[in-house]
């Protein structure tokens, strides 16, 4: 210490000090905390927190580096984990596909609401916490520089931007699907009235059928549908009588069964484009990050970071097929169309897989490309996946007139809700 100037009344006190840090560094060299990189056992405390220090730097410069590095125990369970994932999967997609016939598994049924609602709660936990964390993760990794990403907390805003631009896609999407089946309907009841009129036309003596119809007061004392000479349009009648029958339709109005719905008709309509809209975008938010997810396991070389994913992703990728199996399934698809959708869904973490495992040689983690790449499309997933699971999935079927007319499923779903993001949640200790 001859460059330190010190005080000779306070030179014991200086001493005394000093003297747990070179204990310390006296432990450090008989036992080298190989956790920290000192494996010679010869560097000092003060080499080895400058190592550690440095650390980053190298990790950006090098690909991956793990002491559980094993290239030919790393393939082998690549193909244990696209097996198995593509087998979960497909078999939780086709579960709600298959079973919508059967009377124990209908979309309709109690258990398949209840069965969803675990879903939902996979999708949201793995939204917030697997992707949105990942995404944190990478855009604040110190590979990256420091303007702009330490400047600005981009993983919140980029999935705030994807889950807006969800919602705008959701609506458009919703009123196209509207629009075009209430054309085709009206080409239908036009081509229906079409023939009947023919028919009619066609016969010597017609048969008067009595219509009881409404008069609308208009000043010209005319019933609905009449026409100036005293005739009747035909598709104006087989229109409000098909408005008539939807607008009175029992047992949608209280949960007893006596109450009245007006507009049912366009209600109906409204379900069976949400639900075409619902399944298209869902199937969107997890194939995106199923490719991202499965590019992540397939550039890593080490098997005690594969292992836990495989467990991982199988009962991820389970459950988010059987959610979308089940919006499939209500948007009745006919069956190719079906098909396409759970076949695209179900190889896309294996095809991801695959392509990690063909550019994990050459392919750095830790390089700012990655890093950046990673983080927008994890922030983005995340985005799309939080707004799916709490609007159309949780929201659409937690805030229906079915489950609040039903305590006991209330509570079941309930429970299956928190037990499925829990789970989901609880998993990110391992993977």
């Amino acid at each position: 210490f001859g460059f330190l100037r010190i005080d000779p009344e306070k030179e014991e006190e200086y001493t005394l000090s000093l003297f747990p840090m070179i204990i310390v560094d006296i432990l450090w060299k008989s036992f080298p905390l190989y956790l920290f990189g000192g494996g010679s056992g010869t560097d000092s405390l003060s080499e080895s927190i400058l190592q550690m220090m440095a650390s980053p730097k190298i990790l950006c410069d090098a690909g991956e580096s793990d002491l559980c590095r094993d290239d030919s125990a790393a393939f082998v369970l690549k193909f244990v984990a696209i097996a198995s994932i593509f087998l979960s999967g497909a078999a939780g997609v086709a579960i709600p596909l298959v079973g919508k016939n059967r009377r124990f598994l209908q979309t309709e049924g109690n258990l398949f609401v209840s069965a969803k609602a675990f879903a939902a709660g996979v999708i949201l936990a793995t939204g917030f916490v697997h992707m949105l964390a990942g995404g944190t993760e990478a855009l604040t990794n110190a590979c990256l520089p420091e303007f702009p990403w330490s400047k600005f907390p981009f993983p919140g805003f980029f999935a705030m931007v994807a889950a807006l631009i969800t919602l705008l896609v959701d609506f458009m999407g919703t009123q196209y699907y509207e629009r075009r089946q209430e054309r085709s309907d009206d080409a239908t009841a036009a081509s229906e009235a079409s023939a009947a009129v023919g028919v009619e036309s066609g016969r010597e003596e017609a048969s008067v059928v009595p219509v009881v119809v409404e008069r609308v007061s208009d000043g010209n004392n005319k019933v609905f549908g009449e026409e100036e000479g005293g005739g009747m349009h035909i598709v104006g009648i087989r229109a409000h009588a098909a408005h008539h029958r939807h607008s009175h339709s029992n047992g949608l109005g209280t949960c007893d069964g006596h109450g009245h719905s007006h507009g049912h008709g366009h209600q109906d309509l409204g379900n069976g484009a949400r639900h075409v809209v619902v399944s298209q975008i869902l199937e969107l938010g997890i194939v995106s990050h199923s490719i991202i997810i499965g590019l992540s396991l397939g550039v890593s070389q080490s098997p005690c970071t594969i292992r836990p994913l495989i467990a991982a992703l199988s009962f991820h990728q389970f459950f988010e097929g059987f959610a979308l199996g089940g919006c499939i399934s209500q948007a009745q698809f006919k069956n190719k169309s079906a098909t396409v959708m759970a076949c695209f869904f179900a190889l896309t973490t294996p095809v991801g897989i695959g392509i990690g495992t063909a550019v994990a040689s050459s392919f750095n983690s830790h390089s700012p490309g990655a890093l950046v790449a990673e983080g927008i499309l994890d922030s983005l997933s995340a985005g799309i996946l939080v707004y799916m699971a709490l609007v159309d999935l949780i929201a659409a079927d937690f805030l229906s007139k079915r489950m609040s007319c039903n305590v006991r499923l209330q509570v079941v779903s309930y429970v299956m809700l928190f037990l499925g993001a829990g789970l989901m949640s609880a998993l990110a200790i391992w993977a």
